[in-house]
């Protein structure tokens, strides 16, 4: 997951996450400010956070909250 220390919906999705019993690996852009342009290019997106399950790119916080909703999250933390 691409993030920054100081965004909030990265924390949320930091605790969704590990209320699924995910493990997550943080890019921390803020950190490292030349990995923001690999995930800009990754993503097509400027904002973080930007979430990963395995290869596949699920998007920010508000899709993952969506797939938790829709009972999808789960499984793909589980594939």
């Amino acid at each position: 997951m691409y993030s920054t220390s100081h965004c909030p919906y990265c924390q949320m999705a930091l605790r969704l996450l590990d209320k699924r019993g995910a493990e997550v690996e943080q890019i921390r852009v803020d950190l490292q400010p030349e990995l923001r342009d690999e995930m800009t290019r990754i993503t097509g997106r400027t904002t973080v956070p930007q979430i990963f399950i395995g290869d596949r790119h699920i998007g920010g916080y508000t899709e993952l909250a969506e797939l938790d909703m829709d009972d999808e999250l789960e499984p793909l933390l589980n594939a």
